[in-house]
């Protein structure tokens, strides 16, 4: 593989992800932006609600990324009987959990929001945000799995339509319910959660849609039937790596949540919320790079074409570098917007200044480490480094020292932010050490899945 073919096929996947990235960070931004006019405790109560849909976004992403490391090299090989199957496998699984959560947020709310407050005002809000959104994590858990398949076998530019659709509809409701147009009730937080179902509910349709003129891989339920007892232990031991990796990463990360909204106060809370917005501007082209790069990775080494996989990897990694600098650059260009329109106390507005600044370089050691464990090596079907490291790295290192320097310590409030936020970069020599091993270079297809049948 020549630099010229690299480009244009990272090119080709990684533009739609970038898109569909943009406009994801657009519906955080304008739920933030609208509740803004509405009170900091609305700000306050869907960042801390929000978490959960965080915890169960690293679920669906875990089982997304099974269906990508498998599906992805099995395009290459040409073999679509197995993509329906590794299908069918992580769907079962998206909608048991998405059950799950769904019940909780209808059903015990309060209950939830308690784990990350113990402020009464917060924990009603909260309550009425995750009762109406529980609709969403019902379709969720179906469209992500689906359009992981589909971009598995680089159809990209589709599921970024659906998910435009969805994110720009989002973003119409949030301001119907939140300000009260067309003579809808003005909701607040609960409202943006009802946006969020409704866009959720249109974009499930839309996949029906879809499913129903594709002729190879569609969202077909019966896939959940497919019996095959290779594939689902592939998956089982590709996939779940990566799964509990997402999960242990996103519950630690939550936990720092809940460090700074049990010890830290409402100022930092907010100060957070927008903090929070500014990293995930900043990440958003290093991560579409990591996505694209996986997908690009599979079909090449499902291709059985490792020599050119290799220097795929390198190329993908000089770009992360440059999109991590670019991203804290971005961040930095965009401090005084985000402090002049932040409507905090004048106590929030310099917790957010500091946070800004840390994030600034803290989004290079995100880009690394997620285009590495993320993309790099799941790409070649190594997801059991990841899971270890991050692990280690975030229930070893960085929550504990989150609650023992806010708690027992009782440090000023920004040195426990940035104590926190030192997480990415002490990972790194080891995940830059196992890349260069090419330990995670593999070929994980398999011959005759399906001989009997």
């Amino acid at each position: 593989m020549n630099s010229k073919n690299f480009y244009r096929d990272i090119t080709k996947l990684t533009i739609p992800i970038i898109l569909q990235n943009l406009l994801s960070a657009a519906v955080n931004s304008a739920d933030v932006i609208m509740l803004n006019y509405v009170g900091q405790a609305h700000i306050s109560a869907v960042s801390l609600a929000a978490q959960y849909a965080s915890i169960l976004f690293m679920v669906f992403y875990g089982l997304g990324t099974g269906v990508t490391m498998l599906s992805s090299q099995y395009y290459g090989k040409g073999e679509m009987r197995a993509i329906h199957a590794v299908e069918g496998i992580a769907m079962r699984f998206s909608l048991v959990v998405a059950a799950l959560f769904a019940a909780a947020a209808m059903f015990a709310p309060q209950v939830m929001m308690r784990v990350f407050t113990p402020d009464p005002e917060l924990i009603s809000i909260g309550a009425q945000y995750l009762r109406n959104i529980s609709i969403a994590y019902l379709c969720w858990g179906v469209i992500e799995i689906y359009l992981a398949t589909l971009r598995s076998i680089g159809r990209v530019m589709i599921t970024t339509v659906l998910n435009t659709f969805a994110f720009t509809l989002n973003i119409f409701l949030n301001a119907v319910f939140i300000f009260g147009l067309f003579g809808a009730p003005k909701l607040g937080a609960a409202g943006v959660a009802l946006a969020t179902s409704i866009s959720r509910l249109l974009e499930l349709v839309l996949c029906i849609i879809v499913s129903a003129r594709s002729k190879d891989v569609k969202l077909n339920l019966r896939y959940m039937l497919i019996h095959n007892p290779v594939l689902q232990k592939d998956f089982m031991k590709m996939a779940m790596p990566a799964l509990l990796n997402d999960i242990s990463w996103g519950l630690a990360f939550s936990m720092y949540s809940v460090i700074i909204g049990q010890f830290l106060g409402s100022d930092m809370v907010a100060a957070n919320s927008f903090a929070s917005l500014a990293r995930n501007l900043g990440t958003i082209l290093a991560f579409s790079v990591a996505s694209g790069g996986s997908i690009l990775l599979g079909h090449i080494i499902g291709e059985n074409r490792l020599e050119d996989a290799d220097t795929a990897a390198k190329n993908i990694m000089t770009l992360t570098i440059l999109f991590g600098a670019i991203g804290g650059v971005i961040i930095l260009a965009a401090m005084p917007i985000i402090l002049n329109f932040a409507d905090l106390t004048p106590a929030g507005k310099g917790f957010l200044r500091t946070m800004l600044f840390i994030n600034s370089y803290y989004v290079m050691g995100a880009a690394v480490n997620t285009t590495l464990i993320a993309g790099v090596f799941r790409a070649g079907g190594d997801s059991r480094f990841g899971f270890i490291c991050d692990t280690i790295d975030m229930w070893c290192y960085a929550v504990p020292l989150g609650f023992f320097t806010a708690a027992v310590l009782k440090l000023p409030p920004m040195w426990v932010y940035f104590l926190l936020c030192t997480d990415e970069f002490v990972k790194w020599p080891w995940v830059i050490g196992h890349y260069r091993s090419k330990k995670w270079l593999r070929n994980i297809t398999r011959d005759d899945l399906f001989e009997n049948g």
